[in-house]
């Protein structure tokens, strides 16, 4: 399961969860499973009351949560309004997209330096993963294909071994996922973007770190084009 992807599942320990864990956190990671999934949309505000008699807690964890997703630029309070999942503007989201070409080129080249017997295993799990993006985009499942784009990239970020890398990349591509889930129904260039995906497993597969580096970066710069192209479109 990938960092931003949360079970869709209940979690049948929660009791035992709440007495063992921080409520902050608790609630914190329950809030953003829900905004992650699409359950609450940006642009929605945040019931606090709901939260907090759905999980049986106090109010104070759960303003104590939405703080630290305000601060991670996940949410917003608006005064005498409430709290808000963060709807991301053009600029905003051009900016995470070029700091995402970095840190996903960068992911890119320390994974295709990586010494043969381990890289041979990650070549072989990027390939099936386009397999699975191919299928997915073949019988037009878009959310499938998302799924598979966003595991095929985190795979490269934890084979970087790079700690600090992993934790950007996954504060990152949360907040990016509040502007894609209003786009998953489009399916923007699927077809395009696999292509894209499979010389980016090649180039790893043979070793070539410069090439790799660059395909992933402008792999990421394209699909930015695509949906910044789409977006217009739709205003114009």
């Amino acid at each position: 399961m990938l960092p931003w992807e949360p079970s869709t599942e209940p979690d049948p320990a929660l009791a035992a969860a709440v007495r063992s864990t921080s409520l902050g956190k608790l609630v914190r990671d329950d809030v953003l499973g829900m905004i992650l999934r699409g359950e609450i949309r940006a642009g929605e505000r945040i019931n606090e009351p709901d939260v907090a008699s759905r999980l049986g807690v106090s109010r104070v964890p759960v303003r104590e949560a939405l703080r630290e997703l305000e601060s991670s630029g996940l949410v917003e309070a608006r005064k005498h309004s409430g709290v808000f999942v963060r709807k991301l503007g053009a600029a905003e989201v051009r900016d995470l997209y070029e700091l995402r070409a970095l840190l996903d080129g960068f992911a890119g080249r320390r994974a295709a330096e990586l010494p043969g017997p381990a890289r041979e295993p990650l070549a072989d799990a990027l390939d099936a993963s386009v397999g699975r993006m191919q299928d997915a985009a073949r019988s037009d499942n878009v959310s499938a294909y998302y799924s598979e784009n966003l595991r095929f990239h985190w795979l490269m970020v934890e084979a970087a071994g790079n700690a600090a890398l992993a934790e950007s990349y996954r504060h990152l591509t949360q907040k990016l996922h509040l502007s894609r889930l209003t786009n998953l129904s489009r399916g923007l260039g699927m077809q395009a973007s696999v292509a894209d995906h499979r010389a980016i497993a090649a180039a790893l597969r043979a070793g070539d770190a410069r090439r790799c580096e660059q395909l992933v970066a402008d792999h990421v710069q394209r699909a930015h084009e695509r949906l910044a192209a789409h977006e217009d479109s739709q205003q114009g």
